[in-house]
């Protein structure tokens, strides 16, 4: 998902890693639970305007957790079971790439008891929940904190946080720190403390509380910036985190998963699997993002024509390229789109639907070919020489029976950025090296740990 400001469209902050509880042996595992918006691919496309609108507004150990499917409610996101405060409350958040900020919806409730288990957080019921003190350094972390919020004559004055999107949606409360319960890749618990982030008691809009939203209770930032939850465990697990989204179309649904710290050697690969790099950009003016550089894209071996300044990025920081998990489809600069969409037209072997599927400007009938339907091949020249070849399911989307769409959409903004969203990165492991300024891919990296 992608912010209006450094912080987030949809999506926990900065705590003392000395405070951890965790032996060197583990790694944290984090499962990744997908909701793909494909029965409702017009929801999908209205979710992701909303959240490009906010973008272009400007060895180790590991935890590992699962990434769970929203499909029943119809989002496109991968949602985070986090257990938060003591005892531990399950909440789902949206694992989002594109932002920092750790937020969650919070209830302040007296008595609790007609409250529905897990569709907020209850401070009242956690005995280790402590909201940061306005003049706490924790709270000038904070993107654009509201100092004039901060009530001088009083001894318990509160940080307070209001996050707002470009569409009027925002998210505002207390910023806090509590104690999480995560499980490690050797399926034992530990409890992390004074872990930051956002607990919200006034959420409004459709960026936060819309379709695309349903079932989500907050947001997971995996950002780069210092507030993210990736960056917080960062020190004490490694500076580095890896997912594999699953494949939406195979049933019964694999269990996508979250790993902060040791990467893809914390996974039960073979010694044969290849993962790729390609270095990570910094964009001073989105420091928030994982910026990565396309060279050229081919479709069935043909390299498109494709001027470079096409994928540039300028000194004002438009252009470049941003991976984000919180974004469904992907999105290209439109001279790039255009030709891609051209050389995809020329070379799709099925007829036409007699109907375009609203939003999309490429729709196939697949009703008389087989299982398997050829499609063309699209393949990404990046920086550092990798290669990214997905397969068609990554970019054909079936928005009705037999029925295929190309499940790309062209970026019109002038000072936008092209984005490679989760459906476009599904069956890869993708490996995010801070340290090392690099993302890591590949086809082969998503057994189930």
């Amino acid at each position: 998902m992608l912010p209006i400001s450094p912080f987030f469209h949809f999506i926990f902050l900065f705590f003392f890693l000395t405070n951890f509880n965790a032996t060197a042996a583990d790694y944290l595992k984090l499962p990744l639970l997908h909701k793909p918006p494909f029965s409702s691919p017009s929801q999908a496309l209205s979710s992701d305007t909303h959240r490009l609108s906010l973008l272009f507004s400007r060895p180790n150990p590991t935890l590992k957790s699962p990434l769970i499917s929203g499909a029943s409610t119809g989002s496109g996101q991968y949602f985070v079971d986090l257990r938060l405060g003591t005892p531990p409350q399950s909440l789902l958040l949206v694992a989002d790439t594109g932002s920092d900020l750790v937020w969650v919806k919070c209830s302040a409730c007296r008595n609790c008891s007609h409250h529905p288990p897990s569709t907020a957080f209850l401070p009242r019921h956690s005995s280790s929940f402590s909201p940061f003190h306005c003049f706490d350094p924790h709270c000038r972390l904070l993107p654009h904190a509201p100092p004039h919020l901060c009530n001088h004559t009083r001894f318990h004055s509160p940080c307070r946080f209001l996050y707002s999107y470009a569409d009027g949606s925002l998210s505002s409360g207390f910023f806090s720190k509590e104690t999480t319960t995560l499980k490690t890749l050797s399926g034992s618990e530990i409890h992390l403390k004074g872990l930051s982030f956002g607990c919200g008691f006034r959420i409004s809009g459709p960026s936060v509380s819309g379709a695309q939203f349903s079932g989500a209770r907050g947001v997971m930032g995996l950002g780069r910036g210092s507030i993210s939850f990736s960056s917080q465990l960062g020190r004490r697990f490694g500076n580095k985190f890896s997912y594999c989204l699953m494949d939406y179309t195979l049933s019964p649904p694999p269990t996508s998963y979250l790993m902060i710290g040791g990467g893809h050697r914390s996974l039960p690969v073979t010694n044969a699997t290849k993962i790729s790099y390609t270095p990570l950009q910094i964009n001073p003016l989105s420091p928030t993002f994982y910026y990565i550089a396309i060279h050229s894209i081919t479709v069935d071996g043909v390299k498109l024509p494709i001027n470079p300044a096409v994928w540039a990025m300028d000194k004002q920081g438009n252009g470049g390229t941003v991976v984000d998990s919180g974004t469904t489809l992907t999105y290209l600069a439109k001279a790039a789109y255009d030709e891609v969409l051209k050389a995809v037209r020329r070379r799709v072997k099925l007829p036409s639907a007699s109907e375009l599927t609203p939003g999309f400007d490429l729709c196939v009938n697949a009703s008389d070919s087989s299982r398997r339907p050829s499609l063309p091949r699209l393949r990404f020249r990046l920086g550092g020489g990798a290669v990214f070849a997905p397969p068609p399911r990554n970019y054909f989307l079936e928005t009705e029976e037999r029925v295929m769409c190309l499940a790309i959409r062209p970026v019109d903004s002038g000072n936008g950025f092209s984005v490679i969203g989760n459906l476009m990165q599904q069956g890869f492991l993708l490996e995010f090296d801070k340290d090392a300024a690099r993302l890591g891919f590949s086809r082969r990296g998503c057994g189930l740990p």
